[in-house]
C-alpha cells in the first residue's frame, strides 16, 4: 500500500515525535525501514541511503559530532531517502543542533526526533511502519483482500481470465503471462504504457527474472515485477505492472502467490503458445503446420529475412545481443533453445528495402556474436523473404551444420552460399558414388605423379588456400606456420600437376567442390 511519512506522523509510534525540518516534503512515499547505527557513519549512509525508505538512528557513534550529523543528514538527504527519524537519548543526542537541522533544510529531508523513554522502541515503529505498507488502512484498501474477492466470484465470472481482469481494473494494475520463451498468453490491460517486448529487453538486462522472488523494474517510470509461476509443472513467466506505483514489492509478490492459487481454483489451462509452435515448426521442416499458425501468431504479412542456429554461445549474450539489434534496426525475432543451441527466426514488416535493410543488419550481427568466441559457431540463411525460404533455410542448416567444420575448420559465421555446397557435398559423398568419383578424380594426379607424402603435402596446402585463406597466399601460410615464399612454391608446384591455373574463374568451382568432399572423405 502507499504510505507517505505524513501518514506515519499519525501512527501511535510516532506520538509526541516533533518535525524539525522539511514539513513540505511529507507527502513523500515511504517504501520500507531500515536503522542506521553502524560504527562506520559513511558506511551506515551507503547501506541505508536507499530512495524511499525511512532510516531511523540514535547516531550512537556520532552523539557529540554535530558536523558529523550534519555530513550523515546531507548525504541521505541526496540519495533521496523518505525521511530521517532521530531517536533523542540522555546518554547519547539530547538535542538536534541547528547545525544539522539546517543541512536537513538544504537538502529538503523531513527530519524527525522522538524522545527515547522505552516505550517506543525500533521494533514497534518499524512494525507498524511496515504493517501499514503492507495492509492499509482497512479491508477496502487491501490489495490481496480486493483481488481474492474479484478472483473467486466464480457466480458472476464465467472463467478466470474474466476474473482477474475485473481484479486488475478495480485495483490499478495489470497483468501478463509469458511463457519461457517471452511469448505473452494471457494479457489483462488496464492502461497502454509501454510495449512487451521492450518491456522484456529491459527485465533481461536487469536479471529481474528469478525462480523464488519477484524483482522491481522500473521501465521509463512505468513500475514492474517479474517473477516466475508453476501452472501443472511448468514454468510460466508472470509481470505485473503497478500503474500508480502504489505497491511494494512484498504485496507484489504475495499477489502473485494469490493469482497462482486462483488459477488453481479455477483449473485455468494457459492458451497454445503460438508462436514458440511456429519456430518449432519451422526448425523441424513443417511449412504447412507453419501456415496454419500464421494468423494466430500474429505473423500474417511478415517477411522472414533470415534463419539463423547458434552452437556453444551464452544464451543471455545472444538473447542480449539480439535485443540491441531488434531495437536499433526495427526487426522481431523468435527463438527456440535446446541446450547449447539456438534456433532464430527473424521477421519484420513487408517492404523491400525493410528486407534489404534487415539483412544487412544480421550479417554485421553475426560478426558482433562471435566476436571473442572461439567455441561459437553460427549458420546462417540470410536475404529470404517468404516463409517457404525460411523454412527450407532451417532444413538446410539441419542437414549440414555438423558437417560445416569439417570442410572450413576454421570459419566461425557460415552463411548460404557455404551451406550449399556443402550441402552438394555431403549428398555426393552419400548418395552420388559416380558424381563423388568424378570430383574426386580431378585430384588423382596428385597420388599417382609424385609421391604419396609429397601429394599429401601440396594437396593440403591447396585445401587451405582455396577453403580456408581465400586464396590468400599469406594467410595461408599464417594457417600453416610456413613461410608464403613455401606456400608459393607449393601451390605452383600443384598448378603444373593439375594441368591447369587453379585461380581461374572456370577452374576454381570444380576444384573447391572436390577439396570439399576429400575433407569430408578423411573425416
Amino acid at each position: 500500500m502507499k504510505i507517505t511519512v505524513n501518514d506515519c506522523l499519525k501512527m501511535d509510534a510516532f506520538a509526541g515525535a516533533r518535525l524539525l525540518a522539511c514539513p513540505q516534503n511529507i507527502e513523500r512515499r515511504v517504501r520500507s525501514v531500515s536503522v542506521l547505527d553502524e560504527s562506520d557513519l559513511s558506511m551506515g549512509v551507503e547501506r541505508n541511503g536507499i530512495k524511499e525508505q525511512m532510516v531511523i538512528t540514535h547516531f550512537w557513534t556520532s552523539k557529540d559530532n554535530a558536523e558529523a550529523q550534519a555530513e550523515a543528514v546531507t548525504a541521505l538527504g541526496s540519495k533521496e531517502i523518505s525521511a530521517l527519524v532521530i531517536y533523542l537519548n540522555e546518554s547519547g543526542v539530547r538535542t538536534v543542533s541547528p547545525e544539522v537541522i539546517a543541512a536537513a533544510e538544504r537538502v529538503g529531508l523531513p527530519l524527525i526526533t522522538i524522545n527515547d523513554t522505552g516505550k517506543i522502541t525500533y521494533a514497534m515503529l518499524i512494525e507498524q511502519v511496515l504493517d501499514k505498507i503492507l495492509y492499509g488502512h482497512n479491508y477496502s484498501d487491501n490489495i490481496l483482500n480486493n483481488t481474492i474477492y474479484h478472483l473467486l466470484n466464480f457466480e458472476k465470472h464465467s472463467n478466470f481470465p474474466a476474473a482477474l481482469s475485473e481484479a486488475a481494473i478495480h485495483n490499478g494494475y495489470q497483468i501478463v503471462l509469458m511463457t519461457e520463451e517471452f511469448n505473452p498468453i494471457l494479457t489483462v490491460e488496464t492502461r497502454h504504457q509501454v510495449k512487451i517486448e521492450y518491456a522484456v529487453q529491459t527485465a533481461r538486462k536487469q536479471d529481474a527474472f528469478h525462480v523464488n522472488t519477484f524483482t522491481r523494474v522500473d521501465i521509463e517510470g512505468v513500475i514492474t515485477y517479474w517473477g516466475y509461476i508453476d501452472i501443472k509443472d511448468k514454468k510460466y513467466i508472470l509481470v505485473i505492472v503497478d500503474n500508480d506505483d502504489n505497491y511494494s514489492a512484498t504485496e507484489m509478490t504475495k499477489l502473485a502467490e494469490t493469482i497462482q492459487l486462483a488459477i488453481g481454483m479455477w483449473k485455468y489451462t494457459p492458451e497454445r503458445d503460438s508462436r514458440s509452435e511456429f519456430i518449432k515448426s519451422a526448425v523441424r521442416g513443417d511449412l504447412s503446420f507453419c501456415h496454419t499458425l500464421l494468423d494466430e501468431a500474429g505473423l500474417r504479412g511478415m517477411q522472414f529475412p533470415a534463419v539463423f542456429l547458434a552452437r556453444d554461445i551464452d544464451a543471455d549474450v545472444l538473447m542480449d545481443t539480439l535485443d540491441t539489434y531488434k531495437s536499433k534496426y526495427g526487426f522481431y525475432a523468435m527463438t527456440e533453445c535446446d541446450d547449447n543451441e539456438v534456433y532464430c527466426i527473424v521477421y519484420a514488416e513487408d517492404g523491400q528495402d525493410k528486407g534489404i535493410y534487415v539483412k544487412n543488419a544480421c550479417i554485421d550481427m553475426y560478426e558482433q556474436l562471435k566476436s571473442g568466441r572461439k567455441d561459437s559457431r553460427i549458420f546462417h540463411i540470410t536475404g529470404t523473404q517468404t516463409l517457404e525460404s525460411a523454412v527450407d533455410g532451417f532444413r538446410l542448416i539441419n542437414k549440414t551444420w555438423k558437417y560445416m567444420e569439417t570442410v572450413f575448420p576454421y570459419k566461425r559465421v557460415f552463411s548460404k552460399y557455404e551451406i550449399s555446397m556443402v550441402c552438394d557435398c555431403v549428398f555426393m559423398q552419400t548418395g552420388s558414388q559416380a558424381m563423388k568419383k568424378m570430383y574426386l578424380d580431378l585430384l588423382e594426379p596428385f597420388e599417382r605423379e609424385v609421391s604419396t607424402n609429397k601429394g599429401k603435402l601440396l594437396l593440403d596446402t591447396l585445401s587451405t588456400f582455396v577453403l580456408d585463406a581465400g586464396m590468400n597466399s599469406n594467410k595461408t601460410a599464417e594457417f600453416m606456420s610456413i613461410h608464403n615464399n613455401t606456400v608459393q612454391y607449393r601451390l605452383k608446384k600443384a598448378n603444373e600437376i593439375l594441368g591447369a591455373e587453379m585461380t581461374a574463374n572456370r577452374i576454381i568451382p570444380g576444384l573447391t567442390m572436390a577439396l570439399a568432399i576429400k575433407r569430408l572423405e578423411e573425416k
